[in-house]
C-alpha cells in the first residue's frame, strides 16, 4: 500500500535512480522554442534582403568596373571588409535579441518553475541556450557570408563582365580575411554573453531586452561626452578611460588585427587613447570573463520568484 501511494504522488522509491533529462534533450526544447520565434526568421530575411541591396549599392554606385580595373585588390578588400562590418554590426545586434528572447522568456512567462520542477538544472538550461545561440551565430554568420559573397560575385560579373579581379587575392589577403572573421567571432561572442549577463541579472524580458540593445549604442556614443570632456578640462583620464569601453575596442579590432591594406573602412568610433590589437582582445576577453561569471553566479541561485 505504502508502495501505490508512493507512486501515486510521483515520489521515487529509496535507491531508485529518478531519470532527468539530458543536455541534448534540453538543447533540442531550446531549438525548437528559436524555429518557432517568427522574429527570428525575420531577422534572417533582413540580412539576406540587406546584403542583396548592398550588393546593388556597390555596383550601381558607379565606376565599379573602372576602380576593380585600376586597383582590384583594393575593390576585393572593400567587399571584404563591409561584409563583414555588415555581419558584426547587424547580426551582432540580432544575437543580442535572440540571446536576450531565449533566456529571459523562460523567467517573464514563469515556465522556469516548471522546468526546474521537472529535474533541468538551472546551469543545465542556461548553458543549452547558450550553445544553441552559439551555433545560429556562427553556422548562420558562414551562411550569410556565403551569401554575401555571392551577390558580391554577380555585382562584379553583371559590373565588369569578369571575375579577373579575383586574381588579384594574395596571400595577405586572405590572411586578412582570416582575422576580419576572428575578429567578428569574438564581437559576436562577447555580445552574446552580455546579453545573457544582463539578463539572468534583470531576470526578465523586457528589462534584459532594453539594456542589451541599449548597451553598445549608449557605450559607442559615450565618446561625445569622452571628447567634450577631453576639451574642457584638458584631461588625460577622459581619453585613458575610453580604452576600456567594449564597443570602441570592438570597432577598433578589425582595423588593429588587419595589415594596414586591409584597414579600409575606419570607424569614428573608437578609444581616444591609441590601443593595439593585444588590447582590444584583452578588454573583450575581460568583458566576457566578468559576464560568464556574473551569469553563472545568478543563474545558480535558487531564488527563483517569478
Amino acid at each position: 500500500m505504502a508502495t501505490t501511494m508512493s507512486g501515486a504522488f510521483g515520489a521515487s522509491a529509496p535507491g531508485e535512480r529518478v531519470a532527468r533529462p539530458s543536455f541534448f534533450g534540453v538543447l533540442r526544447g531550446e531549438w525548437i522554442k528559436v524555429t518557432r520565434m517568427w522574429a527570428f526568421w525575420v531577422m534572417i530575411g533582413l540580412m539576406l534582403i540587406g546584403y542583396v541591396l548592398f550588393a546593388i549599392i556597390l555596383t550601381a554606385g558607379g565606376n565599379l568596373d573602372q576602380r576593380l580595373a585600376a586597383a582590384p585588390l583594393q575593390g576585393l578588400y572593400i567587399f571584404m571588409t563591409s561584409d563583414l562590418f555588415l555581419l558584426r554590426v547587424f547580426w551582432g545586434m540580432m544575437m543580442i535579441i535572440l540571446t536576450a528572447r531565449l533566456v529571459g522568456m523562460e523567467y517573464s512567462s514563469g515556465t522556469i518553475r516548471v522546468l526546474l520542477a521537472r529535474g533541468v538544472g538551472r546551469l543545465q538550461l542556461l548553458f543549452a541556450k547558450l550553445t544553441v545561440v552559439s551555433l545560429i551565430a556562427v553556422i548562420g554568420g558562414a551562411l550569410l557570408l556565403v551569401w554575401a559573397t555571392l551577390c558580391g560575385l554577380v555585382g562584379v560579373q553583371l559590373a565588369t563582365h569578369s571575375l579577373d579581379a579575383l586574381k588579384s587575392a594574395d596571400a595577405m589577403f586572405w590572411s586578412d580575411t582570416r582575422l576580419n572573421v576572428a575578429s567578428v567571432l569574438v564581437s559576436l561572442g562577447s555580445s552574446i554573453l552580455l546579453a545573457a549577463a544582463v539578463t539572468t541579472v534583470t531576470r526578465s524580458l523586457a528589462a534584459g531586452l532594453s539594456v542589451s540593445i541599449a548597451w553598445f549604442p549608449v557605450d559607442n556614443f559615450s565618446i561625445l561626452l569622452l571628447v567634450l570632456g577631453d576639451r574642457l578640462t584638458h584631461w588625460d583620464f577622459w581619453s585613458l578611460v575610453s580604452g576600456d569601453f567594449l564597443g570602441l575596442n570592438l570597432n577598433a579590432m578589425s582595423t588593429l588585427l588587419m595589415s594596414p591594406a586591409g584597414s579600409t573602412i575606419r570607424s569614428f568610433l573608437v578609444p581616444l587613447t591609441p590601443v593595439t590589437g593585444a588590447h582590444t582582445l584583452l578588454v573583450a576577453g575581460i568583458y566576457s570573463a566578468v559576464a560568464l561569471v556574473v551569469m553563472i553566479t545568478m543563474a545558480a541561485l535558487p531564488d527563483v520568484k517569478e
